[in-house]
């Protein structure tokens, strides 16, 4: 006679088959990570003009016979794959004309993981929630230059902020090339920056920065966007950075509900070549001639 098969379920594991296919627990409660970089083609990026606006919304931008203007028609800067990263830099090198690699999807309240390697001497950043122009937006920082800043934010064309609470410049060897960075002081910054150490902006400061940061190599840069005028947080290697709240901050020429009618509740994210030389305000500083920014594992989870 057959055995009668024992259907008897008991306590622990009931518990471990609801906890396997409940679709409530913590994992499925986590928004996934999805790549925007496939490691090997620029597939859903595109390369954009650097064109001037108006440092605020609705102001007067430079027009299309401007030197600005016609200066940027010039290059979109140069964007492509090497070992497995995104590189950017001037095109061609030196010639001051810089550029966005911007992509094709928006996003509205999102995390965005990236890991970043740029040259001493680049001034580039990522842009978030920005307009299809790509200089239109919220900015991180990651001014890795004389006077520069990693993790704050600006305001391009959204009234020009800056958070920064300290800077930094190159520890140069005996050949003058750079071999590290050592701090610049809050009140030792120029141009001051506008919102300053106001409650509405948070800053880890410069001990927190030195600490993690690792000059000439690979570092992972998380920014956090939530809200409609977005509180904005970065992490640098895991450790908070700075951040921001958008619909609080106060600072000359920013004005909340403008910037919110701008922008919009979602943006484009875009990385940044700056243009440099003749006419910036930092000359040939802002971008070395032949220096590059390099990311990888840029990658986004939506909240």
């Amino acid at each position: 006679m057959a055995m009668k098969k024992d259907t008897t379920l008991t306590r622990r594991g009931f518990l471990a088959g609801t906890a396997c296919a409940s679709p409530l627990g913590p994992a499925a409660a986590q928004p996934a990570w999805r790549p925007l970089f496939d490691g090997e083609t620029l597939d859903g990026w595109r390369a954009i003009h650097r064109l001037p606006v108006s440092r605020i919304p609705g102001g007067r931008s430079p027009g299309k016979d401007s030197p600005q203007y016609q200066k940027a028609l010039r290059s979109k800067g140069d964007w492509k794959v090497v070992d497995g990263a995104i590189t950017g830099g001037q095109e061609p090198p030196g010639s001051g004309v810089g550029g966005y690699l911007i992509t094709d999807e928006k996003f509205a309240d999102f995390e965005l993981s990236l890991e970043a390697n740029p040259d001493w001497g680049v001034d580039t950043g990522v842009m978030i929630r920005a307009t299809g122009l790509g200089s239109q937006g919220f900015q991180v920082l990651v001014d890795h230059r004389e006077g520069g800043n990693i993790g704050s934010f600006y305001g391009n064309g959204i009234g020009g902020f800056n958070t920064r609470q300290f800077g930094f410049n190159a520890k140069k060897d005996s050949r003058g090339e750079a071999v590290g960075m050592i701090p610049v002081a809050y009140q030792d910054l120029s141009p001051q920056p506008d919102p300053g150490k106001s409650a509405a902006t948070w800053s880890a400061g410069p001990d927190a920065f030195f600490e993690t940061w690792r000059f000439g190599e690979w570092n992972e840069i998380r920014i956090r966007c939530k809200g409609p005028l977005p509180m904005l947080t970065t992490w640098i290697n895991g450790k908070k950075m700075a951040s921001a709240d958008a619909a609080k901050m106060v600072a000359d020429g920013y004005d909340a509900e403008a910037v919110a009618k701008l922008l919009g509740r979602a943006g484009h994210v875009a990385l940044e070549v700056h243009n440099s030389g003749q006419g910036d305000r930092l000359g040939a500083e802002r971008w070395l001639h032949g220096r590059v920014c390099r990311w990888r594992r840029i990658r986004v989870r939506e909240l």
